[in-house]
């Protein structure tokens, strides 16, 4: 075999030896160093970021006709939803599906909060949004206000919603993922349907597990 060739192929060898070290060190730091892996919920169409990512700054209407700001989502946990009263499908069995999830939580998990965030604000109204998201609980809120800010909210969800009219009535094509957020205001996760009640307990019981382990290791 030719120099060349020996002294290439060994150099390749380090760099994949290096590669796989780099990547074995950072699980063992992650899981036995000092910050926690995020969990694996893929089995739960769930994807939990390491890093949380930030929300859009804001100020929207929310359902008494208060303004609402990203300020006001800090302290709690949120499960946020692009949608709006109109919707014929998804936004129902979404909203009855996180009823059913609020449901099913021990008491020893923090109470979240569902926060429909209207993609039709000509339309929705606060006496709309109030009549409409307290139907499903004490904890269901909603918020409508300028369509470009509610877009940028939207993005920053890594959700999306297209208006379109059909015969003379507007419909509005949106994301049906949730997002759930932490109480920095932050998103920590994605949850993708099919939407169930008791996945998404379970999702929100191992999120908040992780995230209160991992608070708890950084302020040791």
């Amino acid at each position: 075999m030719d120099r060349s060739v020996r002294i290439t192929l060994f150099v390749l060898l380090l760099v994949v030896v290096l590669i796989f070290g780099l990547v074995v060190a950072r699980q063992m730091y992650l899981v036995g160093g000092d910050t926690p892996a995020a969990p694996d919920l893929a089995e739960l169409n769930v994807y939990v970021y390491d890093e949380a990512r930030p929300v859009a700054e804001f100020t929207l209407t929310n359902e008494y006709g208060q303004p609402v700001t990203r300020e006001d989502l800090k302290g709690h946990w949120t499960f946020a939803f692009v949608g709006y009263t109109n919707c014929p499908d998804i936004c129902p069995a979404a909203m009855a599906n996180l009823r059913q999830m609020d449901q099913r939580l021990p008491d020893d998990l923090p109470q979240p909060e569902y926060l429909l965030i209207s993609a039709d604000p000509e339309h929705d109204t606060p006496e709309r949004l109030k009549a409409y998201t307290h139907f499903f609980g004490e904890h269901f809120h909603g918020l409508s206000g300028d369509l470009d800010t509610t877009r940028a909210l939207a993005r920053s969800l890594s959700a999306v919603f297209v208006h379109r009219e059909v015969d003379g009535e507007l419909l509005v094509d949106h994301s049906g993922h949730f997002a759930l957020l932490n109480p920095q205001a932050q998103v920590q996760a994605l949850i993708q349907p099919p939407h169930r009640p008791e996945a998404l307990a379970e999702a929100y019981r191992r999120i908040y597990r992780w995230a209160e382990a991992r608070q708890d290791r950084d302020g040791a």
